[in-house]
């Protein structure tokens, strides 16, 4: 009964730290990333609403990055408090050694990881999927009536534009457009709108300049001319990004690679908790030097893993260097006991 207590108590005193160290780490990483999306909002003139919306599609993907940090942070404050208020002597007082702390760690990272597999090996895959085609979606919508300038915006990789805003009227028209040819087209003032999938401009008063694949020029001026240009449909087949690939979709296109990035973060979960039971949670020691030393060797993991997933690297060229590093680990953690028992 006295074990069950205090398995409750120290189950909830770990999810509490770590959802705090969790809403402070997805709070900071989600501002980051809307910050980065409030430039949509500045030079395409987006509603703030769509943009806030659009950015808690990222959540899922962020979690699944900063779970492992949360994770380091959120023992070590947890544990450095129980011993604080010297609550972790008085539960090894009772004579029940470290059998509750292993109790109740084993059942926090068998829900921690139950809950990440299925965040990282589909929920958030699928969620950032959708993010991308919204993404797409929101910069090519644009609305050019509040735009009051342009400052050469890439409508697509084939089209840059720029103009001025003159009395609600648009003047000094800059297109610079690729078909066939090389197309570079200006108008003293015009029309601009999107609309059936086609960016329409209406053009008076200016010259469209083409150059073909043999460099030759031709010049046409113009009163009025019209302009249609298409802008590519999206769908879920153009995403190509390994962040919205869930594991049905990496088994079935052969990606191993991909696969492997998402055992080995869960691998690194099971050995962060290990670690951290070993290291400081074993001997009881949480003081200064043994915490940066635990946090500083997992955060140099955690980022040698993120470094070595967004590098172009084979199946083999992105375990080994891994596991290399968390050997060295073990090997340097058992050398710093032994000196420290000397």
């Amino acid at each position: 009964m006295v074990i069950k207590k205090i398995n409750i108590y120290l189950f909830l005193q770990i999810i509490k730290y770590f959802i705090l160290i969790l809403f402070i780490f997805l709070g900071v990483a989600w501002l980051l990333q809307i910050t980065r999306l409030f430039t949509l909002s500045n030079f395409l003139y987006i509603e703030i609403y769509d943009i806030i919306l659009l950015s808690l599609y990222l959540i899922p993907n962020l979690i699944t990055v900063i779970l492992p940090f949360i994770l380091i942070f959120g023992l070590l404050l947890c544990f450095n408090k129980l011993k604080r208020d010297n609550e972790l002597i008085s539960m090894l007082s009772l004579g029940l050694g470290l059998t509750p702390f292993k109790n109740t760690l084993f059942s926090f990272c068998i829900i921690i990881l139950s809950l990440f597999t299925l965040l990282n090996f589909y929920l958030a895959p699928k969620i950032y999927g959708v993010y991308k085609i919204k993404e797409f979606d929101i910069r090519n919508t644009l609305n050019f009536d509040r735009m009051s300038f342009s400052n050469f915006l890439n409508l697509d990789k084939k089209t840059i534009l720029d103009f001025n805003k003159k009395d609600n009227e648009y003047v000094n028209i800059f297109i610079n457009y690729i078909d066939d040819n090389e197309n570079v087209v200006y108008a003293k003032k015009g029309r601009i709108f999107s609309k059936n999938n086609q960016y329409h401009f209406k053009l008076n008063d200016g010259f469209k300049i083409s150059i073909n694949e043999t460099d030759e020029i031709e010049k046409l001026e113009f009163k009025n001319y019209v302009l249609k240009i298409d802008y590519n449909n999206f769908n879920t087949s153009k995403v190509i990004d390994k962040n919205t690939f869930t594991i049905f979709d990496d088994y079935n296109s052969g990606n191993y690679l991909n696969i492997s990035f998402k055992i080995m973060d869960i691998f690194l979960i099971i050995y962060i908790v290990l670690f951290f039971f070993n290291n400081n949670l074993k001997e009881i020691n949480f003081n200064t030097n043994n915490n940066i030393y635990f946090s500083s060797l997992s955060i140099c993991i955690l980022l040698l893993n993120q470094i070595l997933k967004n590098s172009q690297i084979t199946i083999y060229n992105y375990i080994f260097p891994l596991f290399g590093i968390i050997l060295f680990s073990l090997i340097l953690t058992k050398i710093k006991k032994k000196y420290e028992k000397n």
